[in-house]
């Protein structure tokens, strides 16, 4: 009789710690896509979204814009590498700047990847 009791106790608590970490988790995935910023700057749309971890979704009129973490804890983007940017934002702003009039490349090439 003990046992039993102590074997369904043990089944709830495990039961209650798994719905308990799944829970966490999901919550924490939905809110590692919530939107870091979504405006407009200087005619055009920029979107920047926090994936999974600490990897951004981020693009400029619909088409991504690859931003890489530097080792000074900024951002920088193949549009203009030669900065560090303290925030995704401000990286993206900066790649806006140096676009001008011209749109990123459908692909949204970055380092390593060859079409």
């Amino acid at each position: 009789m003990v046992v039993m009791r102590r074997r369904a106790a043990l089944r709830a608590v495990f039961a209650l710690t798994v719905a308990a970490v799944t829970g966490a988790a999901l919550s924490r995935a939905s809110l590692s896509r919530a939107p870091l910023f979504d405006e407009r700057y200087k005619g055009r749309r920029i979107q920047g979204r926090r994936m999974y971890g600490d990897e951004l979704d981020v693009r400029v009129d619909g088409r991504r814009l690859h931003l890489m973490r530097c080792a000074d804890g900024g951002y920088l983007s193949p549009v203009d590498h030669y900065r560090s940017y303290p925030t995704p934002l401000a990286a993206t702003r900066a790649a806006v700047d140096e676009l001008g009039a011209a749109r990123l490349a459908e692909g949204g090439a970055a380092h390593g990847v060859h079409a």
